[in-house]
Formats: C-alpha cells, sequence, structure tokens
C-alpha cells in the first residue's frame, strides 16, 4: 500500500480553507471546493465550510446513524505497527507495507477492562469508532504518515468523519507513566511541569507562552490534535502519586498558568483553531484532595475529602476558570467521588450549599451539569477519565455496563467515555429505553430508570459536541499533515534550545554553605566523588554522570574526596495499585511502617518501605568525605514533595530538580547557570505532619496546599516561629513555596 501521505489531493479554496482528500468526492460551487462529507453529493449544511461548526454538527447528527453515532461516544488506546511496540504480550501483527497500520486481530487486557479488538481497518470502517488513544512514542514523519492513513481508510466510509486521536502530553522529561507523559524524547522536551513552574517563579509567565506555542506547532505539524493535557489540579495532600504532572500548590499561579497556556496551545483565546490542538483540561473539580494520598485507580483512593470549611472555592475549582473563560475543547473529570461523611461544608459558585453526593465526578450531576455548565457556563464537552464505567465506577457499583453508559450520558452529561470500545453496551443502552426492559428487570435502588439509558436527545447532545469540535479543527475540509513538515518543526532547534534553558531555569538552590557555584577554578586539583541513587541500573546512570563531569579528577572512595556529588532520584509506589500503607515520601531504605485497612486507617501490623536504593550509606558517604575536609553536594528529583531529611542533613549543598536534565544540575552546580528556580511546593518536615489518625484523619488537612497547612495544624507541632508543616534545614530555611536561593 502506498503512503496515504503521498495520495493526498488538494483544492485550495480562495480565502477560504484547503481541501485535502485521498478517496472523496470533490464538489464545485461557486467557484469553490467542498468535500463531499455526507455522501449526498450536494453542497449540504455538514458539506458546507461557510456555515458554523455547531451548525454542521447539528446537521450531522441528523445524518448518521445510531450506530454510528454510538460508536462516537467512546475512545480508547489503540496500537500503531510492529515498528512501535503493541502493550499485548505475543500480539501478531498485520500491516500495510509502511509497518505502521496494524490490521491484526487482538485481545486486549488491562487494568481497564478486557476486550476482542479487530484490526485498525475493521474498528474504523465497521466499528466505525473514531476517537483514539496513543500511547506509541512515534517519530514525527511515522506519526503525521499514521494518523494520515488513518483518515484515508475513514474516507472510505459512506459516511467521513475524520479519526481523532489523542494523547498523553509528549513535551516533558521524565519518566514515561502510562497517563502522564506517555512518550517523551521525540519532541521538543522540556522540564516536568513542576519543573515549568518552578521556572516561571524564578523568571515570568512568558516560560509558558514560548512552551504552549512550541506544543501546539510540533502537534499539528504531525497532525496530531488532541491532548489529554494538562493538569489543573491543585496538590493538597504531597502523598498522591499524580503531584509530578502538575503545576504545583498555588492556585492563584496554576490559574495564572492556565490563562496563557489554553489559548497558547489551542490557537486562539475563544476556543480551537485549524492550527491549534485541543486540550482537555484535567481533572474536574480538582484531584488534589486525596484521602490521604491514595490514588483513585484503585478502591481505597476513590474519596476526595475536603475536610476544611470551603476548600473546594478557595483552591481547588478556581484554577478550572481558565477552561472556562478561553474554550477549552473539553474537560476531564476525575475518577474520585466526594466524602460527604468526613468533609466540613461547601459552596457552589453561587455561595450556596453543594451537595456531596457520592459518585464519582464523570456520574456527579451536581459538579459537571449544575456547578460545571450551569453556573461556570463551560461550552465543551465532557471527557471521563479512563475505566469509569469498568474498573473505577466508584458510586455507581450497583449498576450494569449498559447503566453505566447511559447514566454517565444521559444523567451527568459526559459527552465521550475513555476505556474500551463499548459500542454493544452502548447500543444496549439505547434499546433498553423503548424495549420494555425495565418492565422485567428492576431498577437498582436509588436510580431512576430514565437516567439509565441512552435517549435520542442524550446522544445527539454528545455526538454534536464532539462533532464541533471536529470541525473547529478543519479536520473535515483537510485532515491530512505533511510528514516532511512535521520533522522540520519538530527539529527546530529553537523551540530545543529554548526547553534546555528552562531547563536550567528549573533547578532550584535549597542549601549553600559557602560551595556553589564549583567554578573550574575551584576545581582544579580537586578529586570528585560521583554516585547516582536511582531505581533501575544504578550503576550505569553513574558511570554515564562520570562522564559528563568531563575532565574532572574521579575517585571510588569518598574519603579521599575533595568533593562529592550525589544525584539522588527517589521512587515511590505503584501508579495503578494500592500499596500496602500510605504512599511512602520519607527519602528511605527498609523503613518500618504501617499497614493501613480498607478504611485507610492505620493497622498495628507493619511493612518495609524503601524509595532510594542505597539510602542509607548516604551519611557514611558524607561522614567519610568531611573527614577528609571535603564538601557533599546532593541533588534531589522531584516527583513528589519528599521528605528531605535524610539526605539534607549530610549536605553542604542541595539543588532540587523537577525532571531536570542533569546536564541542567550541573551548570547550576558548576556556576555556568545562576539558579533562579523557586519550590512549586511546599516540602513536609516529617511523618508528624503527615500522620493518621485511628479513625483515618490526617493531622494536616487533606484538601489544604502546603502553604496554608499551619493554619490548621495543632500548636505542639508548631516551632518558635510558628511555622509545622513545612521541612526545616539545618541552616535555618523553610522550604516552603516559592522557596530559592541565589548565588
Amino acid at each position: 500500500m502506498a503512503k496515504a501521505s503521498d495520495q493526498v489531493k488538494r483544492y485550495q479554496n480562495p480565502n477560504g480553507p484547503t481541501i485535502g482528500t485521498v478517496s472523496r468526492n470533490i464538489m464545485e460551487q461557486d467557484g469553490l471546493y467542498f468535500k463531499d462529507i455526507d455522501g449526498s453529493g450536494q453542497v449540504t449544511a455538514v458539506n458546507d465550510w461557510r456555515l458554523s461548526p455547531a451548525e454542521r454538527a447539528a446537521a450531522y447528527v441528523r445524518t448518521l446513524t445510531v450506530d454510528e453515532k454510538i460508536a462516537q461516544l467512546f475512545i480508547s488506546d489503540w496500537r500503531m505497527g510492529p515498528k512501535y511496540p503493541c502493550p499485548v504480550p505475543d500480539h501478531r501483527f498485520s500491516t500495510d507495507e509502511s509497518g505502521l497500520l496494524d490490521d491484526a486481530e487482538m485481545n486486549g487486557k488491562t487494568i481497564f477492562g478486557e476486550q476482542h479488538l479487530p484490526g485498525t481497518t475493521t474498528l474504523i470502517k465497521e466499528w466505525f469508532s473514531r476517537h483514539l488513544i496513543l500511547r506509541a512514542n512515534a517519530t514525527p514523519e511515522d506519526l503525521a504518515d499514521w494518523l494520515n492513513q488513518l483518515h484515508a481508510v475513514a474516507e472510505q466510509c459512506d459516511h467521513f468523519v475524520p479519526v481523532s486521536v489523542a494523547s498523553n502530553s509528549r513535551n516533558e522529561n521524565g519518566e514515561v507513566v502510562f497517563g502522564m507523559n506517555d512518550a517523551s524524547g521525540i519532541f521538543a522536551t522540556w522540564p516536568g511541569t513542576l519543573g515549568i513552574t518552578a521556572a516561571v517563579r524564578g523568571d515570568s509567565l512568558d516560560i509558558i507562552d514560548k512552551f504552549a506555542d512550541c506544543v501546539r506547532r510540533e502537534w499539528n505539524a504531525c497532525g496530531l490534535k488532541k491532548g489529554y493535557m494538562y493538569m489543573a489540579d491543585v496538590v493538597s495532600d504531597p502523598r498522591w502519586q499524580r503531584t509530578f504532572g502538575t503545576f504545583g500548590e498555588d492556585p492563584e499561579l496554576i490559574t495564572a498558568i492556565f490563562e496563557r497556556l489554553i489559548p497558547g496551545i489551542q490557537g486562539s483565546e475563544n476556543g480551537v483553531t485549524p492550527d491549534g490542538v485541543s486540550m482537555t483540561v484535567k481533572h474536574f473539580p480538582g484531584g488534589g484532595a486525596r484521602e490521604n494520598g491514595f490514588d483513585p485507580h484503585y478502591a481505597a483512593g476513590q474519596w476526595n475529602v475536603y475536610a476544611t470549611e470551603g476548600s473546594l472555592q478557595k483552591y481547588h475549582i478556581p484554577t478550572f476558570q481558565p477552561a472556562v473563560k478561553y474554550h477549552a475543547a473539553s474537560i476531564m473529570p476525575y475518577y474520585s467521588k466526594p466524602a460527604a461523611a468526613k468533609s466540613a461544608p461547601q459552596t457552589d459558585m453561587n455561595g450556596d450549599p453543594i451537595e456531596l453526593n457520592p459518585y464519582g465526578f464523570a456520574y456527579n450531576k451536581v459538579f459537571i451539569d449544575k456547578v460545571l455548565r450551569g453556573q461556570m457556563g463551560f461550552d465543551g464537552y465532557i471527557n471521563s477519565d479512563t475505566g469509569i464505567v469498568h474498573n473505577m465506577s466508584w458510586g455507581v457499583e450497583a449498576l450494569d455496563l449498559p447503566e453505566r453508559i447511559g447514566y454517565a450520558v444521559t444523567q451527568s452529561g459526559v459527552d465521550i467515555i475513555s476505556g474500551l470500545f463499548d459500542n454493544e453496551a452502548g447500543r444496549e443502552a439505547y434499546e433498553r429505553a423503548t424495549n420494555g426492559y425495565y418492565d422485567t428487570h428492576p431498577v437498582p435502588e436509588g436510580f431512576r430508570k430514565e437516567d439509565l439509558v441512552l435517549t435520542d436527545e442524550s446522544l445527539d447532545r454528545a455526538v454534536s459536541r464532539t462533532l464541533t469540535e471536529l470541525f473547529q479543527q478543519g479536520m473535515f475540509e483537510n485532515p491530512y499533515a505533511d510528514p516532511a513538515n512535521a520533522v522540520k518543526v519538530v527539529s527546530d532547534q529553537t523551540d530545543w534550545d529554548e526547553a534546555s534553558l528552562t531547563h536550567r531555569k528549573s533547578v532550584v538552590l535549597l542549601k549553600n554553605q559557602d560551595v556553589l557555584p564549583l567554578t573550574a577554578e575551584k576545581r582544579i586539583g580537586k578529586k570528585f566523588y560521583v554516585e547516582a541513587f536511582a531505581k533501575g541500573d544504578a550503576a550505569a546512570a553513574t558511570a554515564a554522570l562520570r562522564e559528563m563531569l568531563g575532565d574532572c579528577t574521579m575517585t571510588d572512595d569518598p574519603a579521599e574526596a575533595d568533593y562529592a556529588i550525589l544525584m539522588v532520584s527517589p521512587s515511590s509506589g505503584n501508579y495503578f495499585s494500592a500499596t500496602p500503607g500510605y504512599l511512602e515520601i520519607d527519602i528511605c531504605e527498609n523503613k518500618v511502617v504501617p499497614d493501613v485497612d480498607e478504611k485507610s486507617c492505620p493497622l498495628d501490623t507493619t511493612h518495609l518501605e524503601t524509595t532510594l536504593t542505597g539510602a542509607n550509606r548516604i551519611s557514611a558517604i558524607a561522614a567519610a568525605v568531611h573527614a577528609n575536609g571535603g564538601k557533599v553536594i546532593a541533588n534531589i528529583n522531584f516527583p513528589l514533595a519528599w521528605m528531605v531529611g535524610n539526605v539534607e542533613r549530610y549536605a553542604d549543598a542541595l539543588t532540587a530538580g523537577f525532571d531536570a536534565y542533569p546536564s541542567a544540575t550541573l551548570d547550576v552546580i558548576f556556576g555556568r547557570f545562576d539558579p533562579v528556580g523557586r519550590l512549586p511546593i511546599t516540602l513536609p518536615r516529617n511523618d508528624a505532619v503527615l500522620a493518621v489518625s485511628s479513625d483515618g484523619v490526617c493531622v494536616s488537612p487533606n484538601d489544604v496546599p502546603g502553604y496554608d497547612k499551619d493554619w490548621y495544624m495543632p500548636e505542639e507541632l508548631k516551632d518558635e516561629n510558628g511555622k509545622a508543616y513545612a521541612y526545616r534545614d539545618t541552616v535555618g530555611n523553610y522550604y516552603e513555596l516559592n522557596f530559592g536561593l541565589k548565588y
């Protein structure tokens, strides 16, 4: 099969859009070109690009069949061909000659469920599925080619709908974690979002403008038009593992960031444009208020706790206002549900008491329909998080699969459901509206049957919204990208240089006892002991680090060292499974910690936790270096708000990185770049400030960011300065929001 990219025919309208097609009929009228999208052979409302996207979408839902519309309700992971690994073991590919389009059948099983899946062509032509999630880390050329092939297959259907492929963010450095940055290192690679915030705090919001413009141009050039990004969540419990994907704990700054980020990536202040990329802002109404840090991918983490009166409106909801103001294409609700029994009174946007009904936020009509749409005025579509009708159906476990689909779409207003291609279950939810199903089957207690079925009204509403996005993007007229241009745009050195500069700006100097910068003069004749402490192959990381130090004289014996450079990269927990206890954020090795029960309360039994293999050796290394009159310089990487005592107390100088390049950190350490970064999160002092009582209540409230926790801490935990929560180092500095030293 020839590449679709080589088969595209383009027709340029004067003062209008370029029409691109591989096989679709092109009509001429009034000296203009129109694509036969609906197969009518006429310039209908659907085919007329002179009409508004909303008008065209409304017309198309009257044309599409019920089954075609039901297929638009679902989005799920999809794979490329054999050039890129498939997550299912022993999968056999059947592909076109380019090796990009996977047409083999497969049985897919993930934590979200199991499904027999067809090949790509069958999925598009027979299932009529049009919403895919890409996690493969493809080159720009292959990405553009693959996307073009998807659209070329879609053009062969009676009714043409382009394929909307979404991806999590691809422009940040860091460990590749499913659900966050599924791909990295191909596009211009900036520090993690916490690092971007650290740089912004030390420099200016102009960094966001450059970052957003880079993301928009690179994604658009490749034809990748939808991003599951970014997280507007405020970190308020430091044990939340998704901390590393946020912009920190300060609602005011997060709001300011999204004021720039959304129009910058989408292409305008009025919504997505044909050269923009749609944003799905996550996770309304904020995922940070975790019950003692537990993640809602598993049952123990299904609750958001609002222990502090008014915390929803003070800390969590405001960061989503820019998504409304600047017409973000979609918003993703979080999996979790509010814990009314453990929460203080909260209010809606009008200042009235808000009902904390125990339903996951995608099923929560109060939050989605009343607050987000009715009071805040959100006019985009709702894209659920992955797995809400399967393993993460918190609050609606009593419903079967078709009922969960019906309830999400009809009752709470979800427009697209992520997880699996549940077309058959969607059809069943639709049939139950008229086939008398509930004449012979009981309605689950606490629910109404009219809320459990998929109606024509709710189906058309949902599909109109997602079609409107595609019309706004110009995808119906020309969904095809130019692979050569994709390579050119992504390889633009200007973007890579700007990203590299932001890495250096993101490094935070936390401690410096007359050690840094280690200028070239200071390094003359000195011996260096260097070690990387990291998950995985620490020896290889250490060898790479030694090479980066260039002509410095090395020693394998800390007792001979004038300087020790320790690069510390802790790691804690498993993203998709519960830990035996609370997520450990102490930098530790074989630490004894309590187990927890099913209600997230501590038990008398214990287990061991290690967040850093070799952590217990740091003190001995430091003692040997200090005995030789030397100095210890440590850097800690912060995907979480670590407790740093087991490193800081042994270090004469300490820097913080947020998935920054090691070279950027060394530039700061060696004085090639003066530090400007500031902490985007407050680092907790110790276990005492995160202690959980026997009834599961944390001493520092789960819903309050670190910078404000002292207002609610017991007096007996406060020091002479009235501070309890933030870590205080051995020279008296508090590692709290916005802290950072300079040379």
